[in-house]
């Protein structure tokens, strides 16, 4: 059986994953800020308790994270998969507006939550035996074109770019390989308000097309059931007709 950790796993995207996850046959670590939201999530995923198993766990928090994977390593011996999936957003505000205490928020969730996870992840996959593993990061369309007024999280999705091709670099030699999923407007409680309208570069409010969640939790399941000499490396899921390619 394989073992993957999914962050942010209470709901939208992090749900969706770990359900696909349990679907391809993985045992799945579920970890998340919300312990409530995170049984639940669980209870409706695997009714038996046999392959989820729900971790409280702020991924900003150092203790935290490394409480996090000695659980894991205690209870399965070894970890095949992370999905650093957790992340958060600030205001729209234009970004001489943004509170240090707005930034830090979205830095500790989106940027040093995975490099935290990361490190962890690393650490067992080169101990373990059979070594090596696979390193899931959620990057978003954010990654490759910002919205308006969204510094903060553009800034941390770009930098989870770098990450994951440093990830890829450093995790070579060991077995343990990178990619990184985009996703564009998946239908979870974060993207709600684009059914209403949201800014567009030109300064109008238009609504968005979403897609469904469970859509990118079988793609990241594709991503994590590949052998580990082959890899995907970046993977764009979005709603077909969102406005990213081409001009707004």
């Amino acid at each position: 059986m394989k073992v993957a950790v999914v962050t942010g796993a209470g709901s939208g995207v992090g749900r969706a994953a770990a359900e696909a996850l349990v679907g391809a046959g993985f045992s799945v670590v579920m970890a998340g800020r919300r312990r409530a939201a995170l049984q639940a999530a669980a209870q409706a995923i695997d009714p038996a308790g046999s392959r989820t198993l729900p971790v409280a766990c702020d991924v900003g928090e150092p203790a935290a994270v490394e409480a996090l994977f000695r659980e894991v390593e205690g209870r399965f011996g070894r970890l095949d998969v992370l999905f650093n999936n957790a992340g958060t957003n600030a205001p729209a505000v234009p970004l001489e507006e943004v509170g240090y205490d707005q930034w830090m928020r979205v830095v500790n969730a989106n940027l040093t939550g995975a490099f935290l996870c990361t490190q962890q992840a690393i650490r067992l996959m080169k101990r373990q035996q059979p070594r090596g593993g696979r390193i899931i990061n959620n990057g978003s369309i954010s990654a490759h074109t910002p919205r308006p007024l969204s510094a903060p999280y553009t800034a941390t999705k770009h930098a989870i770019t770098g990450l994951t091709r440093q990830t890829s670099l450093d995790g070579r030699p060991y077995g343990i390989a990178c990619g990184q999923i985009d996703i564009g407007n998946a239908a979870t409680e974060m993207t709600e308000r684009m059914t209403a309208g949201v800014l567009q570069p030109d300064g109008t409010r238009r609504p968005e097309p979403r897609m469904e969640a469970a859509h990118v939790g079988a793609a990241v399941a594709y991503m994590a059931s590949l052998p580990l000499d082959a890899n995907i490396p970046f993977l764009t899921v979005m709603a077909t007709t969102m406005p990213f390619v081409g001009r707004g």
